[in-house]
């Protein structure tokens, strides 16, 4: 009678949250090179509540933030050797592992969300996608989004005439190098930790970046102008580790996804509301706002970017355009 009750009770799902109870707890270690406060750290602790509002006890989520486990590239490394389990990573993955398919780094290329998401879902994105689980043994798990990236200068600048002499700061990434050299800007390498000094010597006459950066190094200080470039859309990724996600069961792994794109649609909401504020309280601090000829610098970018699509896989250059005209 017992044993039938049991039976009865299991078969309306009464035990689904006993059952994940009752086995060994999974340990996920979720990395991620900010510090908490942001939209990132937002999203991590949202999957940590998911996972334990629908398996009480069942995955023990531990956060890694700040680099404390290493850089992007060190992580990669350590997911793809199954020693950490999940990352918020940047585009390092895509340029490590598949680069000839890596159009969503192109400055200029594509100037909404939309436009990236139609070009990750495309059969050149789709390649990518599993060029990096092939080579660098991860599993992708979605794309989070990052405020665009816009110019910080120390003088007016409202067309690609204006870079003229101009020393912009950059990672030292070559297709935005290229890029940003096309369009007319004297490129300089410099550490993201000395930024703002370099800016107060005049080593850099301006920078490029989300909004969260001026905020936080208070350029405001050393710089006077926001140039409104939207010239990148960077997301994040959530990738895990493929060999840790091949041992889960299926209803680990489904739940794990359902718990990322909960956090990965809060994290973007968090994001909006940050970008809002970090403009408004640029402005405050005295910044004054440039909305400048975005399809000047982008024509003038055109020779940069027809040249590194051309180096690309076959198909890109047409699937680039395609996710391009998504409005």
């Amino acid at each position: 009678m017992k044993k039938s009750l049991l039976v009865t009770l299991a078969g309306f799902g009464i035990f689904t949250a006993a059952s994940f109870a009752l086995a060994d707890t999974i340990e996920i270690q979720v990395n991620n090179t900010m510090s908490e406060g942001g939209s990132e750290s937002a999203a991590v602790e949202r999957f940590s509540e998911y996972l334990e509002e629908q398996a009480p006890g069942r995955f023990d989520v531990r956060p890694f933030l700040a680099g404390s486990l290493g850089g992007e590239d060190s992580v990669l490394e350590l997911l793809n050797l199954g020693q950490t389990q999940i990352s918020l990573t940047g585009g390092n993955w895509r340029q490590q592992y598949a680069p000839e398919y890596d159009a969503i780094t192109v400055p200029f290329l594509f100037t909404t969300w939309d436009q990236v998401d139609g070009y990750l879902e495309s059969p050149s994105g789709q390649t990518m996608v599993e060029q990096a689980e092939q080579r660098g043994g991860l599993k992708f798990l979605g794309l989070q989004h990052r405020g665009p990236r816009h110019m910080t200068a120390n003088k007016e600048i409202h067309t690609p005439e204006d870079l003229e002499g101009f020393r912009l700061r950059l990672p030292s990434l070559p297709i935005w190098l290229r890029v940003w050299e096309e369009i007319g800007a004297q490129v300089v390498n410099v550490p993201a930790p000395e930024i703002y000094l370099a800016m107060q010597t005049g080593q850099v006459d301006g920078h490029e970046n989300s909004l969260s950066s001026p905020y936080t190094r208070r350029l405001w200080e050393v710089q006077d102008y926001l140039i409104m470039t939207s010239h990148v859309q960077f997301p994040w990724s959530w990738v895990a580790s493929s060999r840790w996600w091949e041992g889960l069961s299926e209803e680990d792994q489904t739940l794990i996804q359902e718990a990322v794109d909960v956090a990965r649609e809060y994290g973007n909401e968090q994001e909006r509301e940050l970008d809002d504020y970090y403009l408004e309280a640029l402005q405050e601090e005295g910044m004054t706002v440039i909305e400048p000829d975005t399809e000047a610098f982008r024509e003038a970018a055109m020779p940069a970017i027809d040249e590194v699509l051309s180096e690309m896989a076959d198909g890109v250059r047409e699937d680039a355009i395609s996710a391009n005209s998504a409005q």
